[in-house]
Order: C-alpha cells, then sequence, then structure tokens
C-alpha cells in the first residue's frame, strides 16, 4: 500500500513538473522574439528544461526509495538500542579501542575521518598505527584521541563529514551526548583492558555487527581463544612446586611507571599460569607495591617494560644495594615485558607478552616458539602486516636486559 501511494505520488510529481516545465517553455519563448522565428533553439530550450525537470524527478525517485532510509537495531556495549543504516558503508571511530577493531576487523577503508593523535604520530605503541598512518595523516580530524572514554570528538567536523556510524569507546553519557551533538548515531564499544576481558568479546561483536564484518569478528575471537587455550594447555599440569617465582614491574599504567609498579593476575602471565609473587598481595590489578616486600619475595626471574628502564635505572642510581640483593639480578635473569596497553590493550602485543614469557619461565614446555616467528603470525593474523622489527626500532624489544646500565 504504502509503495503504491509512493509512485501514485511520484506520479501527480512527474505530470506537474512537465506542466510546469511546458507553462515556462511557452512564456519564455514569447517573450522572446529570436525564440519565436528559431524552432532549433526552442526545441534546444525544452531539451534543456526537460533534461533539468528529469533529473528532479530521479532524485527525488532516489530520496522516497524506503531502502535508502530503511534502519536497523544494534545494541551497544552499554546496552543502548541505536537505530542505524541498514548497509553501513562509512564510519568514524573514536576513543579508546575503537581504532584498533577497524584495523582487527580489516574495515579501516571504511573511516572518513580519523583522531589527531593517530593522525599526527607514526607510533608502534598503539599496534596499528604504523600499518595505517599514512591513511589516518589523509583524513580529517574529527577529535583528538585518548583513553579517557569521554566526549573527546569535533562534533562539527563530524557533521559536515556526515558518517552513516560513528563507533566509540566512549561512556554511556558520552555516547548519548554525541548522538545528540551530530544527529548521527553513536555505537559505543567501549571495553576493558587486559589479555583478555570478556568486554572486549562484547565490544568485538557488537563492531563487527554494525559494519556487517561478523566473519571476520569470530575469526579474530576464535584464533584469541584458540592462543589461549594453547598457552593454559602447554603449562596446566606443572605444580606449583616447580615453577619459577616471578616478578614483572615498572609496568605502564595510566602513565609510565618505575620498578615498584606491577600487577597482580597480569594477563600475560596468568595466561600461562606462571607463579606470579604479586598475586599474593590480595589485591587485583595494578599497584605499586612496596621495595621490602619484592626482597621478601625474592622473585626468580624478573620482567621489565624496557620503555621505562629510564626510570628503573635512576632508581637504581639511588638504591643499588636494593636491586642488588634480588636473586634475579644476580643471576642475570631480567627480561623485558614491552607494555601492551595504550587506549586500550594491543591484543597482538598481550599475546606475544605471554608467549615470550612461556620461553623463558618453561623453556621445555615452549621448546617449539621461536618468538620472532610466533610474533609475526600474530601480527599478520590481526594486523596484515609483520610490524615486529618496527617494535623493536621503537623500544618495544624482547629479551634479556641489564638494571643500571
Amino acid at each position: 500500500m504504502l509503495q503504491a501511494h509512493c509512485a501514485a505520488c511520484l506520479g501527480e510529481f512527474w505530470e506537474s513538473s512537465l506542466a510546469f516545465f511546458q507553462t515556462t517553455c511557452l512564456y519564455i519563448i514569447n517573450s522572446n522574439s529570436s525564440l519565436r522565428r528559431s524552432p532549433i533553439k526552442t526545441q534546444c530550450l525544452f531539451l534543456v528544461l526537460l533534461f533539468i525537470a528529469a533529473n528532479v524527478f530521479f532524485a527525488c525517485t532516489r530520496k522516497a526509495d524506503p531502502s535508502s532510509t530503511a534502519t536497523r537495531i544494534v545494541t551497544d556495549v552499554w546496552g543502548r538500542e541505536v537505530a542505524i543504516p541498514l548497509q553501513v558503508e562509512t564510519i568514524i571511530t573514536l576513543g579508546p579501542g575503537a581504532p584498533r577493531l577497524a584495523a582487527y576487523l580489516n574495515v579501516i577503508d571504511m573511516l572518513i575521518g580519523a583522531e589527531e593523535y593517530n593522525a599526527r604520530n607514526l607510533t608502534a605503541i598503539r599496534d596499528y598505527n604504523p600499518v595505517h598512518h599514512e591513511l589516518f595523516r589523509t583524513l580529517p580530524i574529527v577529535g583528538t584521541g585518548g583513553g579517557s572514554g569521554n566526549n573527546n570528538s569535533f562534533p562539527e567536523e563530524i557533521i559536515m563529514l556526515a558518517p552513516d556510524v560513528i563507533l566509540a569507546g566512549f561512556t554511556r553519557e558520552a555516547a548519548n551526548e554525541l548522538q545528540a551533538q551530530t544527529g548521527i548515531p553513536v555505537v559505543s564499544v567501549r571495553h576493558n583492558t587486559g589479555l583478555v576481558h570478556n568486554s572486549f568479546y562484547t565490544a568485538m561483536r557488537v563492531f563487527a555487527e554494525t559494519v556487517g564484518a561478523q566473519e571476520r569478528g569470530e575469526e579474530v575471537l576464535s584464533y584469541i581463544d584458540a592462543a589461549m587455550e594453547d598457552l593454559h594447555n602447554r603449562t596446566s599440569g606443572i605444580p606449583d612446586s616447580a615453577k619459577p617465582r616471578v616478578y614483572a614491574g615498572a609496568i605502564t599504567f595510566n602513565g609510565r611507571r618505575g620498578f615498584s609498579g606491577t600487577y597482580s593476575n597480569f594477563g600475560p602471565l596468568a595466561a600461562i599460569n606462571a607463579l606470579n609473587v604479586a598475586d599474593d598481595a590480595g589485591i587485583y590489578g595494578f599497584y605499586q607495591v612496596d621495595l621490602e616486600k619484592v626482597v621478601v619475595w625474592d622473585p626468580d626471574i624478573i620482567f621489565l617494560d624496557p620503555a621505562n628502564m629510564d626510570l628503573v635505572n635512576a632508581e637504581y642510581a639511588i638504591n643499588p644495594n636494593f636491586f642488588r640483593s634480588l636473586r634475579a639480578v644476580q643471576t642475570g635473569r631480567v627480561y623485558t615485558m614491552p607494555a601492551f596497553n595504550f587506549s586500550g590493550t594491543n591484543i597482538t602485543y598481550a599475546l606475544i607478552n605471554a608467549y615470550f614469557a612461556g620461553t623463558v619461565l618453561f623453556p621445555e614446555q615452549f621448546a617449539d616458539v621461536c618468538i620472532k616467528e610466533k610474533a609475526a603470525e600474530i601480527l599478520y593474523f590481526f594486523l596484515g602486516k609483520n610490524t615486529f622489527n618496527i617494535m623493536a626500532e621503537a623500544g618495544l624489544f624482547y629479551g634479556k636486559i641489564r638494571i643500571g646500565e
């Protein structure tokens, strides 16, 4: 019924348009003596006006096509029901994790705007940035970028670009605010950091459903599941009494940290069932540990973020006896553990960290793993490019380090 009504209305519009342009032609001809004397000019004028009428008609036909305005509902990570176009072709990603999800889903080509941080900086601390920086720097800037979850976008620029959907790692309030500012659907894909939080799975599926990349989304999640299962199975049969005691320090969390910055239930260590001495504190997540406690723990092996070694070395210069008293330092068993959280979690780096820690802590169970080759596999799967050398050049490398040098 609706389609028939629309067709009837369009028919009436076409007839009235022809009548209008016929009247216009007669008026112009009668008002211009040269046209009355030249049938050829008259015919040309009529054809031009008829062409204009046809274009107006077909433009209106397209606008009246129900498929061009059809919508579907997606439910974002906050439970917000958002009406989006049936077919999403252009997007903008904002806030923590959203651009990374676009990269993992291979839909970066749908972006029509970029955050200032990605556009201005070529950096490996966001795993996807080196792969897509050349594109980012050519796109209009639509926000500052960052991990706060607040609305740090540029609404006026976004309105001018008119994407089909905005996918943002925003809080519920920030998502509502931006949608009200722009009139453009905002789907929140905010998720917690770590290897791998359940909220990441939810965010990945919401993003994939929004852009029509469900198959790739499930491939990514299946890859993560298989890797986590592999990591677990390699070490699940080892009793704690046979495991080395390990400490992860200088962990980057809301900024750079010195040696005392540690993490209980630390993703890469938990994935391989490591005996993390920081778990004994009864605290979940990041915290600053008293150095005297580390002396009591006296770990066999230490992992440190290589990007924060300047802070650690400065601490060594002030208190060298503390570091010299640690068994791991005495035996030269101090290794790198590059940061993997920066405006969301680099799942790539976190998985590489877990496999590297496995080769250090459990060499027999990880004897078949060459970290360079494993890293290449992981990076290529998620990003379509092996950026292992780029990571190393940026200071995100794997190997032994010496404190105080």
